[in-house]
């Protein structure tokens, strides 16, 4: 199990990580995520050795790294798998996955089950992006690491791409079964590939808990705002009801709210409905192919972001009645103000 206590990293004079406390199991994967210049690739390389830590300690089986006593990252059987991919131009598929291996059995089941069988006596230079990103991973788990960090490995392919590699990249790591630290700026690939997720906020772990307590209880507004669209409505919650003015909602409160609180909803949580006689206004629509999102500014003061059919055609200033769908709680958080 690799264990992580208390982690600190400054820059000069600047802390970039504050206390960073996180366990991973032996096959989990775990998605880091937050805004730009947070501290995830610091964090990475702080795990592989590559920089010194300021606080704390990391621990792995028989090792041990504090800020006294450095683990060098050779010593660390650590493996990294970087968004440029960082093969060898002039050696083919099977020997940048074969480097330095004296035994190659490990290799030739990698690059059998990620689908690179008949490309192994290919140069990258004739690999799309995703077939090189496969070589990087079957290299990464043919050296049979103790734990693996990958750092935004999608960021360079299409959309089209991502979608399906990131589920081999899961499906591989999960049939190695190695612990894996994730580091990605797409919320949408934290969500549904992490067996848990943690969000960064200027060098702090605000949450760290799996995808659907993420979404549904972030622990803070910043989480709520960062996976994912987020509007909050004014309401009242008492017991586990939240009176608002779109009608009562199930919910449940975050950070010991009572009383007067903001309710957080999704896109998803409501429906819309072109009424001239409703309880809103259209202020923005973005078609989205199969969907519609609109920004309807409610009767009261409050805007809220509803995801609806494409069917359902509204434009700016028109009048709509919009209400609360969804039947499971709703996070409820004190009022700001």
């Amino acid at each position: 199990m690799l264990k992580v206590s208390n982690l600190s990293v400054n820059y000069g004079s600047t802390r970039v990580v504050e206390n960073l406390d996180l366990a991973l199991a032996d096959d989990e994967v775990l998605m880091l995520v937050g805004p730009t210049g947070c501290g995830k690739t610091t964090i990475l390389q702080a795990l592989a050795g590559l920089i010194p830590i300021s606080g704390g300690e990391i621990q792995l089986g028989a090792w041990q790294s504090t800020p006294g006593r450095r683990v060098p990252p050779e010593k660390r059987n650590v493996g990294m798998v970087f968004q440029d991919f960082a093969l060898f131009p002039h050696l083919t598929v099977e020997q940048n996955v074969c480097f330095r291996l004296t035994d190659t059995s490990l290799a030739d089941h990698w690059l059998k089950l990620l689908g690179l069988d008949d490309f192994r006596h290919a140069k990258p230079g004739r690999l799309s992006g995703g077939q090189k990103q496969r070589v990087a991973l079957a290299r990464t788990l043919a050296h049979e690491p103790a734990f693996i960090l990958l750092d935004e490995p999608l960021s360079n392919l299409d959309a089209a791409l991502k979608d399906s590699l990131r589920w081999e990249i899961r499906y591989a790591l999960k049939a190695a079964g190695v612990p894996a630290i994730w580091v990605t700026h797409d919320q949408e690939e934290a969500l549904s590939v992490g067996d848990r997720v943690g969000i960064l906020n200027r060098g702090r772990l605000e949450q760290l808990d799996t995808p659907e307590m993420c979404f549904a209880e972030p622990a803070s507004r910043f989480v709520a705002r960062f996976l994912g669209e987020a509007s909050f409505l004014p309401g009242r919650l008492e017991g586990d009801q939240v009176s608002t003015a779109l009608g009562p909602a199930p919910g449940i409160p975050v950070d010991g709210a009572n009383g007067d609180v903001d309710l957080l909803l999704r896109p998803d949580d409501l429906s819309l409905t072109p009424l001239e006689a409703g309880n809103g206004a259209i202020d923005w629509v973005r078609y989205e192919g199969c969907s519609r999102l609109y920004a309807v500014d409610i009767d009261g003061g409050a805007k809220l972001k509803v995801r609806v059919s494409h069917e359902v055609r509204a434009e700016p200033g028109e009048r709509v009645h919009m209400a609360i769908t969804t039947t499971h709680p709703l996070a409820a958080f004190p009022r700001e103000g």
